[in-house]
């Protein structure tokens, strides 16, 4: 509710204990200060999505601001020390929208280098690995080999890619992507090998700045872990509760 909302830790305090008194339960709320000691020892279970069958996992990555004395400072004083930044990674289901792997990072950390670790979040077999052109290198295609050997990567190759020494003899998945964008042009290649898929990931993105928002509001490695693993659990939950079912008519 406090990520949700957001609320202030004494906010979330009063508005939880209002919520259960309304409910006429006879339970005690954690005060503000025991919900804080509390984020840095939570254990979250793993996110589970609502489908079954083999997965379309849509890979991205966004910044996160720090918000909290840093840009207090910063916009008071002037002060040039300031804390960094955020990268959240995301892992989507193509199908649901619904979050399956999160992963926070510093912001200097390269997107295809968290590849594994979402990877390694995901207990479903992976029919389709769809990433952007950052995810554009040879270890991408390796991390995803080694945990789903059959699984396709739709990643577009740079604009300056050339096909491999071995493309005429053994072609690779990105030897393929090269050859189809020579064929039907950079424009048509998405909607040819289901590139546009990637869509929902960035769907998936905005509706956690929106909700969520843009900022961390925590200041511990630990404690920040918790809190995007908390967003998106509750972003899966409104899922859950009701998404709108989109039909074409012509």
């Amino acid at each position: 509710m406090r990520a949700v909302f957001g609320l202030a830790l004494r906010q979330t305090e009063g508005l939880i204990g209002s919520v259960i008194a309304l409910l006429g339960l006879d339970l005690t709320m954690p005060d503000h200060s025991t919900l804080s000691r509390r984020r840095k020892t939570l254990t979250l279970p793993p996110l589970r999505r609502s489908g079954t069958g083999p997965l379309h996992l849509l890979v991205d990555s966004t910044g996160l601001k720090l918000a909290g004395a840093g840009e207090w400072l910063v916009e008071k004083h002037g002060a040039s020390r300031r804390r960094s930044g955020r990268k959240l990674h995301l892992g989507g289901d193509g199908e649901s929208g619904e979050i399956v792997a999160i992963e926070r990072t510093s912001k200097a950390i390269d997107d295809a280098a968290r590849s594994g670790a979402l990877l390694d979040q995901i207990t479903d077999p992976i029919a389709s690995f769809t990433a952007d052109g950052a995810y554009d290198q040879d270890r991408s295609y390796e991390t995803v080999a080694e945990r789903h050997r059959d699984a396709a990567v739709m990643v577009p190759p740079r604009s300056t890619a050339v096909p491999s020494a071995c493309a005429k003899t053994a072609p690779t998945q990105r030897d393929r992507h090269i050859q189809d964008i020579a064929e039907r042009g950079r424009m048509g290649w998405p909607k040819s090998s289901g590139y546009n898929l990637r869509a929902k990931i960035e769907a998936a993105i905005g509706r956690y700045k929106r909700v969520i928002g843009d900022a961390l509001r925590s200041r511990t490695d630990e404690t920040e872990a918790t809190e995007v693993a908390i967003a998106a659990a509750a972003l899966n939950r409104m899922l859950e509760f009701g998404r709108p079912n989109y039909v074409r008519i012509a």
